[in-house]
This record gives structure tokens, C-alpha cells and sequence, in this order.
């Protein structure tokens, strides 16, 4: 018997697991995590060149999750990262972003802070931002880079396991154990090489499973009535351009959050993760399911910049599956690309015409993700995206001129999987006794700080109710 199970070791997990360790409660810990640990997290990519489809994925499975493998930035800001301040209130996220940020820093993160300092120069890009009818979001970024953020999170599991705390590497939760509305533990089975099925017991069940596990947690909200609501789906695409026209607002701010409500839909657009002299990437979910990302690393930089542009989906009776609506996109661009990940000039698009790779290769642009295949992405986005996405790249331009450029490379499908929203109290209490959802799978944070601080607080609500 466990005090606390705690499945999926990412960012939510971890900080949960590691807040109860600093607040010296002594609690029996056990982190069931379908990937491995980060010394043994290594992606064939880097040497074949050429995505294997490895179940599970080492991009986004494993110790911290797909944060290992992203370039590593922490929002410093409530008002980037999710709705968690809408559930705890705004003043309170920003003392645990504070609170969590230091501990970050504790196990090795960079002092120095990207976007702050630079008020008169932020003042004529939301100038300019607010001429094209978008608003900008500055929000102080602490960037880690993906090869020192596998440093951190190396040295956070050592922590954690020198403290006591159990990491069950290789096994995936198959289903909860419930007497009635109380949870009592999880079953989990083996991921590779034959059965090893177990009953783990415990006090309190944390879910924290990304965004990986956010179509897995949806199928259990429904089958033992968690209370839930289909959320926010988004689809897009990751934007490459050379570093040079991205150079003021990389400069000062670093990564510009810009978000529009463009024409004729108005639907909500935002820019996401911003790279700098970054990498596109590839990552692969179930299903064999191939997504677009994007990281940067410290020191190792290219000559482009790659961003998302999402934009928000949100569906009314009698739709409720807007992750599997969201994956079937992913499919149909998949199967234009022949499982691999799809690129196309913004040119092309405006001239409703392909691209092909030898208007690639003579391009100002070349290409980060060398095995994207170039060619329609436009056959596969739904049309009320592709022209969300179009106008509000029209409206970036007026930010940072030349960002419209016929060069321009948009790569498909960028997909976020969060979209389920377990219905939580302030304390993280779910309508089923003992057990807690939270992260991104949870609908309520996107990305490393806000998923983090979300297992901070639940730390710290596990030791006051058990004193």
C-alpha cells in the first residue's frame, strides 16, 4: 500500500512528488511512468535521420516527459500557460509561478531572464501589434534550452529517488481501481516485452499524464463518470522563417505571444512557442500518430525561427470528441505525407498551388526537420482553420514585416491535445474521492511552469490535509 500513486512522470507528477519531499512529510511514493528514465531516453532520429515510430516514443514519453525534449521554457507569468488561475485565482498562480521558478533555478535552471528590461522597445511592438488588431502578451521567459533542460531533470530524478520516492519506468496505467465514488489505486501493466499486470494500492491517485495521455484520461472520465467537459481543441501549424526577420522581436522579447481574432470567423489565434535559432522537430503519439513541434537548445543554434499558430476549437452539442476530431486531422496529413510530416511554402498556399522539394531546396529558407516532406497542407487543414491561419499571418506581418513571405515554410499537422477539462475544486479535488487529475491531460495547464506549479500546489494540499 502507497500513500500516493502518481502516474505519469512529467512536470505535474515530479513537482508533486517534490514538494511533498521539501515540506519533509514522509509519504510512501510510487511514480508509474510508461517511458524511461532520462539517461535512457535516447531518439534513433538523432542518428538514422528517420522518425523509427519506437512505442513508446522517447520525444514524449519518460522522465519529465516531452519536456526533456522541448526547448525548456518557463512562462513567468499567469497570464501564459493555461486556465489553472481561473480555478485558484490569478495572485495565487503568480506566488507558486514565483515559488516554482526557484526551484528550477535550484536544481540548475539559467539566471537570466529573456524579455525583461526593454519596456520602450515592447511599446512599439504592441504598437504595432495593436495597428494589426493583436494583442501582445510579454511574459518574462526563463529558457532552459532542451539539452540543459535534461541536465535539471536529470538531477531532479536523482533527487527524488535519493529521497525515497519509487519510479516504476516501463509500465503504463491500464485502468483505476474504484470501490463506488472512491478511488483505490491503479492497475498497471507492462509496456514492452509480455505481461507483468499489478494492483497497486494507495491513499490518493494522482493523474498526470501530458498531453500524450489526454485522449486516454478523456476515455476514463467517461467510463467511471468524472465529471468533465469537452474543452478546447487546437490546430495549426509550426511557422519557419529566417532568424533575420524574426531579429527585433527575438531580440527583445524573445518569444512574442500574439493573440488575434482574425476575420471572417473570429475564432481565437495565438502564436505558441517560439525558437529562436531553434529546430523543428517531429513527435509521434499512438497510432503511430506524427505531430510537428518545435525546440531550441542553449548553444547549438540554426539560421531560422520556428513558432505555432493555433487556433481554438470549440464544439457544441451533439459533438463531444474534439480530441479524436483534432487526431483525424493529424491522420489525413499524415497520409499525404506518407507518415511524415508535412511542408509547404506560404507562397504556394496563396498561389493554390503545392510545393515541391526543388522549390525547397532553392529557397532562403531550408528547412530544419530534413525529412518533412514537401508538399499540400492545405488538402488536410479544415478550411476554417486554413483561413484563420492565413489571416492572421497576414495581420504577424504588420508586427514583423516579411513575415508573410512567399518563403515562409508551414509545417503540418501542429496539433495540442489538452482539450478535456476535468472538473476540479481550488484543492484539486475531482467528484471521485482520492483521486486528482492534473497537467495538461487535465485541461487546465499547457506547458512546463503552469503544469509544474499545478504539482506544486497538490503537494502542498496532500501535506496540509494529512497533518
Amino acid at each position: 500500500m502507497y500513500d500516493i500513486v502518481i502516474v505519469g512522470a512529467g512536470p505535474a507528477g515530479i513537482f508533486t512528488a517534490l514538494e511533498i519531499i521539501k515540506k519533509g512529510v514522509q509519504k510512501k511514493i510510487l511514480i508509474v511512468e510508461k517511458g524511461s528514465s532520462i539517461e535512457d531516453r535516447i531518439c534513433p532520429k538523432n542518428k538514422t535521420k528517420q522518425c523509427m515510430n519506437c512505442n513508446p516514443c522517447s520525444i514524449t514519453t519518460g522522465f519529465s516527459g516531452a519536456g526533456a525534449f522541448s526547448d525548456g521554457k518557463l512562462s513567468l507569468s499567469y497570464e501564459v500557460g493555461g486556465e489553472l488561475p481561473d480555478l485558484i485565482g490569478a495572485e495565487n498562480a503568480q506566488n507558486l509561478i514565483d515559488y516554482t521558478d526557484t526551484i528550477y533555478l535550484e536544481f540548475g535552471a539559467d539566471t537570466h531572464i529573456e524579455g525583461v528590461n526593454q519596456e520602450e522597445k515592447v511599446k512599439d511592438i504592441r504598437k504595432r501589434a495593436i495597428q494589426a488588431g493583436l494583442k501582445l502578451v510579454d511574459c518574462p521567459i526563463r529558457h532552459l534550452g532542451t539539452e540543459k533542460a535534461q541536465e535539471i531533470y536529470l538531477a531532479i530524478e536523482h533527487y527524488l529517488l535519493e529521497h525515497g520516492v519509487e519510479i516504476c519506468f516501463g509500465y503504463q496505467c491500464e485502468d483505476l481501481i474504484l470501490d463506488g465514488s472512491k478511488c483505490l489505486g491503479v492497475v498497471i501493466d507492462k509496456v514492452r516485452g509480455g505481461s507483468d499486470r499489478k494492483e497497486i494500492h494507495a491513499q490518493r491517485t494522482v493523474v498526470a499524464t501530458g498531453r500524450r495521455g489526454a485522449d486516454w484520461l478523456e476515455k476514463l472520465c467517461a467510463k467511471y463518470d468524472i465529471a468533465h467537459k469537452p474543452g478546447t481543441v487546437d490546430i495549426g501549424v509550426r511557422v519557419e522563417v529566417r532568424n533575420e526577420i524574426m531579429e527585433d522581436v527575438n531580440n527583445v522579447l524573445y518569444e512574442s505571444k500574439l493573440i488575434g481574432y482574425p476575420q471572417p470567423f473570429k475564432n481565437k489565434v495565438r502564436t505558441f512557442c517560439q525558437n529562436p535559432g531553434g529546430f523543428v522537430s517531429q513527435e509521434n503519439y499512438d497510432n503511430d500518430l506524427a505531430v510537428v513541434n518545435g525546440h531550441s537548445y542553449k548553444d547549438l543554434k540554426s539560421n531560422n525561427t520556428n513558432l505555432a499558430i493555433l487556433c481554438s476549437h470549440n464544439f457544441t452539442e451533439p459533438f463531444n470528441q474534439p480530441i479524436a476530431y483534432a487526431q483525424k486531422v493529424g491522420e489525413l496529413t499524415n497520409m499525404l505525407g506518407a507518415g511524415h510530416i508535412l511542408v509547404q511554402r506560404y507562397g504556394d498556399i496563396l498561389d493554390g498551388k503545392r510545393t515541391w522539394e526543388k522549390e525547397l531546396s532553392q529557397s532562403n529558407v531550408k528547412p530544419t526537420l530534413v525529412d518533412a516532406v514537401a508538399g499540400d497542407i492545405t488538402s488536410a487543414i479544415p478550411y476554417r482553420a486554413m483561413i484563420n491561419i492565413i489571416n492572421f499571418i497576414q495581420a504577424v506581418d504588420h508586427v514583423v514585416p516579411g513575415f508573410a513571405g512567399t518563403e515562409t515554410l508551414l509545417y503540418s499537422p501542429e496539433l495540442k491535445f489538452y482539450s478535456n477539462k476535468v472538473k476540479m475544486t481550488p484543492e484539486l479535488d475531482t467528484n471521485v474521492e482520492n483521486l486528482h487529475c492534473l497537467g495538461d491531460s487535465s485541461g487546465w495547464t499547457r506547458g512546463l511552469m503552469m503544469a509544474s506549479v499545478m504539482g506544486v500546489l497538490m503537494g502542498r494540499k496532500i501535506c496540509e490535509e494529512d497533518k
